[in-house]
């Protein structure tokens, strides 16, 4: 139930020497202009949809005013995203405590998984530029997943949102965290001096895709060149095969023959120097990420993950859908933050116990994610 009230501003008194003309009797009551109901509802659809279309739609079903248009609600939800910024305040960076007190607690479960990836947007001030947005999910065995994202060059202390919420599934300290990304050198800055039972893993995703890549090239080296092709694929066979057991050297070792077969003077292959180019690349890319690469094959024997294919569709869920790429929307870096934000809030089912918390005498909790949806099939 959403409830609408309306200030009724009143006149001083002549005889009374207040600095004010007018005054509201409700003012001192409800210091707000719009109720927790109608801010809680503008902010759940505009995480969902544009600015405007949540104006529509709320045109089309209460008694509101005209003049309340996309930008009412856009501040509308900066409003409520700058209140969750503050409940952040003060909260610690990383988990502190002494080493002999966590080693005697009791081992919790199997570890948290975080996963995070960037994904760009447009910048308003800029049509032609883009910047980054950080996105993440945690999975945790007792909790549904919970996501999160932030664009970091704004956010001063990011690793303080990603200990909240590792906090919020119930992160023990001396319960082990699986950190995987891309290998990003912001996404590592992130991770990194957070937890003492933290591994960090690069994403085996992103080193066969780039592997992949390198194999196109040979099917056309071979064409021009079988002998030196055959050789070549060879090595990019074994070059995949090590990092897959989590040998480095053997593997830039590898990548050192793929370079020497395709720079040789004799070598006319039409894409020569795109070749090169990626060979440097992902020998930069291993070398730069030699830290964090595993072996993948015992941990996939193991059962354990080895790849944030799952954060590619937080991704999706997080920022494409909402903030539209393909339609090019441009964005302000503190607009993006503040729906960030929310959304996630949102996804998260988290946005109506905050309003709750804010405002005590609503209720505006929703079913639980585990609750089982109606059936809609026919009896027989």
């Amino acid at each position: 139930m959403v409830r609408s009230c309306y200030l009724i501003w009143l006149y001083h008194c002549t005889c009374d020497p207040a600095d004010h003309k007018t005054y509201s009797v409700l003012h001192e009551w409800l210091t707000e202009q719009i109720s927790p109901e109608l801010q809680y509802v503008e902010t759940k659809w505009a995480s969902y949809l544009a600015y405007q279309k949540t104006t529509e739609l709320l045109q089309d079903i209460l008694p509101i005013s005209q003049t309340h248009n996309g930008v009412t609600v856009r501040n509308h939800l900066h409003k409520i995203a700058k209140r969750q910024e503050l409940e952040l305040e003060g909260k610690p960076l990383c988990l502190s405590g002494c080493e002999n007190e966590l080693a005697q607690l009791p081992k919790p479960g199997k570890p948290l998984i975080v996963g995070m990836d960037g994904g760009y947007v447009r910048s308003t001030h800029d049509k032609h530029k883009n910047f980054e947005v950080v996105v993440g999910k945690v999975y945790s065995e007792t909790k549904s997943a919970k996501r999160f994202g932030l664009v970091q060059s704004l956010d001063e202390k990011p690793q303080r949102r990603l200990l909240n919420v590792l906090t919020k599934q119930g992160l023990q300290g001396n319960q082990q965290i699986t950190f995987l990304s891309d290998g990003a050198e912001n996404l590592k800055e992130l991770q990194f001096i957070m937890h003492p039972e933290a591994d960090y893993i690069l994403d085996w995703f992103h080193i066969t895709m780039r592997i992949t890549v390198l194999k196109q090239f040979a099917k056309g080296f071979s064409h021009q060149h079988p002998e030196e092709g055959k050789e070549l694929t060879e090595h990019l066979e074994s070059t995949k095969w090590n990092l897959w057991h989590g040998k480095v050297k053997e593997a830039l070792d590898h990548l050192e023959e793929c370079y020497c077969i395709s720079d040789d003077e004799e070598i006319k292959y039409i894409n020569k120097k795109k070749l090169l180019k990626h060979l440097e690349e992902l020998s930069t890319y291993i070398e730069n990420n030699s830290p964090i690469i595993s072996n993948y094959g015992e941990r996939w024997r193991n059962g354990e993950v080895i790849s944030s294919s799952f954060v590619e569709s937080t991704v999706n869920e997080v920022v494409t859908k909402r903030m539209v790429k393909k339609q090019q929307m441009q964005w302000s870096k503190q607009g993006a933050h503040y729906l960030l934000q929310a959304r996630t809030a949102t996804l998260n089912g988290d946005l109506a116990k905050q309003f709750e918390a804010w405002y005590p005498g609503i209720r505006l909790t929703e079913p639980s994610s585990t609750e089982r949806a109606p059936s809609f099939k026919k009896a027989a």
